[in-house]
């Protein structure tokens, strides 16, 4: 494939364990399109398994953050609104297709609480709710040595691996590193590479827009990342 990026450059950024947030490439003509798109991505060891009692307890008290009146009032929000503004700029619409803090606690409300749907899972929901920006996690050993980064999909360029891949059409946003797409922006990551029982390492990563401070951004890494590691065995 070819290489359609500006290259990773380092974010020396020490978060909990020494764990660096690093800064993902940006295709040009989005960074030119979209000034203030960015993704931000960390390496960490963990696995997948149960959320021990301290993270399901953390998970109840934050529950009590989102009542009604605050998930209403979430879309005024200096960050939810950074993230709706850039949603109506790339063709989706937030009412619909929820930013993902709105969607969290759209989520909460429905079930009575944040319910507790695994180590990682959890870990990324404590960084959304803490900070309104998002984090997604993949597998560190399907994602190449560069990192990761945002551009331009290719026409007919496979999302997933094998029976499980979907085909993209060109000019999709999506999350990749130098030699494939790993996800939609904003939406599902690729099939058949996602997190296993056979995980031992995980990339962690952000994508912040205008009007989000990057020091949110890596503040929702190391959040995830310290939640990983404060529970791991």
């Amino acid at each position: 494939m070819p290489d359609q990026h500006t290259g990773a450059a380092p974010e020396l950024s020490p978060g909990g364990e020494g764990l660096d947030v690093r800064a993902g490439f940006i295709a040009p003509e989005l960074a030119r399109e979209f000034p203030g798109l960015r993704l931000a991505w960390l390496v960490c060891r963990a696995r997948p398994r149960p959320s021990p009692p301290d993270l399901r307890q953390r998970l109840m008290s934050l529950s009590n953050r989102f009542r009604g009146a605050s998930v209403v009032a979430l879309r005024t929000q200096p960050i939810p609104h950074a993230y709706r503004a850039f949603y109506r700029q790339i063709g989706l619409d937030p009412d619909s297709d929820r930013v993902p803090i709105e969607r969290a606690a759209t989520a909460r409300l429905m079930d009575g609480q944040f319910r507790s749907r695994g180590l990682v899972e959890d870990a990324l929901l404590i960084a959304l709710v803490e900070t309104g920006v998002p984090v997604w996690a993949l597998d560190s050993d399907h994602v190449g040595a560069g990192g990761l980064g945002i551009r331009l999909s290719l026409d007919g360029e496979a999302l997933g691996a094998g029976e499980l891949a979907m085909r993209l059409p060109a000019q999709r946003l999506v999350v990749a590193d130098a030699q494939r797409a790993h996800a939609l922006l904003f939406g599902p990551l690729a099939r058949g590479r996602e997190i296993s029982a056979r995980t031992r390492s995980l990339m962690l990563f952000s994508v912040g827009v205008a009007g989000v401070p990057a020091i949110h951004v890596q503040e929702a890494l190391w959040l995830a990342a310290e939640a990983l590691a404060s529970t791991r065995s």
